[in-house]
């Protein structure tokens, strides 16, 4: 029998102890990951604001390759959330075997357009002849480390299925290190090193992701009685009805995702247009509001494993009583954090030092990413951790592709018509997550989202 929401909010210790087992190697590794991510924009920033910018619009690519990944991943982890609830090793790896699979043709695909239209691919982002320089400089070196990226993804996402987060965790935390310590040398040619500047930041990135994959697959292999040490046989095992299965669940989420990351793209290309200074604050402030809400990627993720491992076990009862659960503590949490950035975003500013245009600029963003924090990291839960969870993959995706094709990326645009300033345009592009919340809402309170699919 499962316990009510009210009553898991109070006493239910094993609950607690299983969101803080998945939810703090999450938060810690994105803590991570997000701090060096703007020591990197620090780095590359005191090169220039046109450097910045270029490093910025080549990353957008990364961007959109590393969604389409993680839509993939996360569809797919549905049902090994579900198989890992009632132990189903063999359908485990196979299911980690598809994610491999695509992650490697989507990375080799996305290297060869990168490879030989690369100019092309930054002027989407930029107009201006410096930072498409200094973009494609980075861009055609970076591309290497995609493929490495997506093995690794790959295992490290799905080890939160399967409750082993602690050993990838320190793993990208010393494989971003290295780049950082690479970053130091190899931008500004420190210890011995030569000064190369954005190519410099584009070494240290393929170094840092193969040290990291090489370090992911030792610790599978090496590691006793891991889920995922599995022979290439056991990956590539894969039915026709499995494979139906995967793709029902995950289909709906790459386009949701390969849309929402391609909007996201294209809101960049509006804030181009207001100048590489606009390009470079949203870079810095989007940095920075994600070191805040990092909080809320352990929780939707650690949400995700608990209410799927539930689904998998047939209990329904108890996968809604969590899902109020974790939108409780989700909205909590979004107060403390809204409080703690805006106590904290003045620092930062001065932190950057940039002239007082820009920083009078960074400092009206940041406002703008901290009156939305509630709004986004509750439509997080619900998403990611809530509806995805249940499998109602496709209702999510309807949402995803109309809110911000029909709504955010209609009012960045309209907002750079209007002559407003870089925090109005980005209000308005981040409008869309008012609507999502209200629909997400109603749709979990509906239990519709609720399937087992195993």
């Amino acid at each position: 029998m499962s316990l009510s929401s009210a009553a898991l909010l109070k006493y239910d210790k094993s609950f607690y102890a299983t969101v803080l087992r998945i939810a703090i190697p999450i938060i810690i590794e994105h803590v991570i990951s997000i701090s060096l991510n703007m020591l990197d924009t620090l780095m590359i920033g005191k090169l220039g604001v046109n450097q910045l910018a270029g490093v910025g619009s080549a990353n957008r690519v990364f961007f959109v390759f590393i969604i389409v990944c993680f839509g993939f991943y996360s569809g797919a982890s549905v049902l090994l959330s579900q198989y890992w609830g009632v132990r189903d090793l063999p359908n485990i790896r196979r299911i980690l075997g598809v994610d491999y699979c695509f992650g490697i043709v989507v990375s080799l695909a996305v290297m060869a357009w990168a490879y030989f239209d690369t100019p092309q691919l930054i002027s989407f982002f930029s107009k201006d002849p410096a930072v498409i320089g200094f973009g494609a400089t980075y861009l055609r070196i970076a591309q290497f480390s995609y493929i490495c990226t997506a093995v690794t993804f790959a295992a490290a996402f799905n080890c939160r299925c399967i409750h082993r987060l602690a050993i990838p965790v320190l793993i990208n935390g010393l494989a971003l290190a290295v780049k950082t310590l690479l970053n130091y040398c190899l931008i500004y040619g420190n210890l011995g090193f030569p000064a190369l500047g954005v190519e410099g930041a584009a070494i240290a990135v393929v170094a840092a992701r193969l040290l990291e994959m090489s370090a992911m697959l030792f610790y599978i292999y090496h590691a006793r009685q891991h889920p995922f040490a599995a022979r290439l046989r056991e990956l590539a095992d894969w039915n026709r009805q499995l494979l139906r299965n995967v793709l029902r669940t995950t289909a709906p989420v790459v386009i949701s995702e390969s849309t929402w990351s391609f909007g996201n793209a294209v809101y960049y290309v509006a804030y181009g247009m207001l100048g590489p200074a606009a390009q470079a604050v949203v870079q810095v402030a989007s940095v920075v509001s994600d070191l805040f809400q990092a909080l809320f990627f352990g929780l939707g993720n650690a949400s995700a494993v608990m209410i799927g491992n539930k689904l998998g076990q047939g209990d329904k009862d108890a996968a809604y009583d969590y899902s109020k659960v974790f939108l409780k503590l989700t909205l909590g949490f979004c107060l403390l954090m809204s409080l703690l950035f805006l106590a904290m975003k003045n620092p930062i500013i001065r932190l950057y030092g940039y002239d007082a245009v820009t920083s009078a600029m960074l400092h009206n963003t940041l406002l703008v990413y901290i009156l939305y924090t509630t709004p986004r990291m509750l439509v997080y839960t619900l998403f990611i951790g809530i509806l995805r969870a249940g499998g109602d993959t496709r209702f999510c995706m309807i949402l995803d592709v109309l809110g911000i094709w029909c709504i955010g990326v209609p009012l960045a645009f309209l907002g750079v018509r209007l002559g407003l300033p870089l925090y109005g345009v980005v209000a308005m592009s981040l409008g869309d997550e008012l609507v999502k919340l209200w629909i997400c809402l109603a749709r979990m309170k509906s239990k519709r989202w609720i399937n087992v699919l195993i």
